[in-house]
């Protein structure tokens, strides 16, 4: 299992896919700043990003790349996530990459010392969780069950296959579990070893059910 090349940039990312919303820096050498806000009704995204570029001594100008979490979890913080980096990129030409959030979760637990096979848990509501399998060893993270969606009794069932799971608000589903909120860092972090560059209109929530739509009824012509 090999390490991912390092590449020197400037990056800013965002992850709003939990109760936990956050901002963090990556100077190009490994050091990350992070700003986090827990819940609340209002998305101070802006005011996260400015704290971050003011603790790193930045200005909006210094900043290369945008790097997204792209969830799965709360498709409105998702979606203003990505509303701001494709407002950046058509006012900075700036590169964009949209990281999963799973995948920021597993390298999180990598970073604070977990090993071995993991599954990430998402709560997906609607009685279903989104759930991904990795193998955390001295390399990158291998995934090694994709993510998907699973329905309550499966969860469960998962979590008595003796598994260590991990994710935001596990407790209150399950009886075991390690609770990991999404990080901007760990989705920075990510980012600095990747280059598959997006333009912003490719930037899309991971969301794993299928869009449906309603039909609006006609509209009432007016009585004459």
């Amino acid at each position: 299992m090999r390490t991912r090349a390092v590449f020197p940039m400037k990056i800013l990312a965002l992850e709003f896919s939990s109760e936990r919303r956050s901002a963090a820096l990556w100077d190009g050498a490994g050091e990350v700043a992070e700003v986090a806000e827990n819940g609340g009704r209002r998305l101070q995204a802006f005011a996260l990003i400015d704290e971050a570029l003011r603790r790193a001594g930045w200005e909006r100008e210094a900043v290369e790349c945008l790097a997204v979490g792209l969830g799965p979890g709360s498709y409105t913080g998702v979606r203003a996530a990505i509303a701001v980096a494709q407002g950046w990129q058509l006012a900075r030409n700036v590169h964009l990459l949209g990281i999963s959030s799973a995948d920021a979760l597993a390298a999180q637990a990598q970073a604070d010392g977990c090993r071995g096979r993991v599954h990430v848990v998402i709560n997906a509501q609607r009685g279903e969780f989104y759930s991904a399998g990795y193998d955390l060893g001295p390399g990158s993270p291998e995934i090694v069950a994709p993510l998907r969606l699973l329905a309550a009794p499966e969860a469960q069932a998962l979590a008595k296959t003796g598994l260590v799971l991990l994710g935001p608000d596990l407790h209150s589903q399950f009886s075991t579990g390690r609770i990991l909120e999404p990080s901007a860092a760990a989705v920075a972090r990510l980012a600095a070893s990747r280059r598959e560059f997006v333009a912003g209109d490719q930037l899309q929530p991971i969301y794993l059910r299928a869009t449906t739509f309603v039909k609006a009824p006609p509209a009432r012509l007016p009585l004459s």
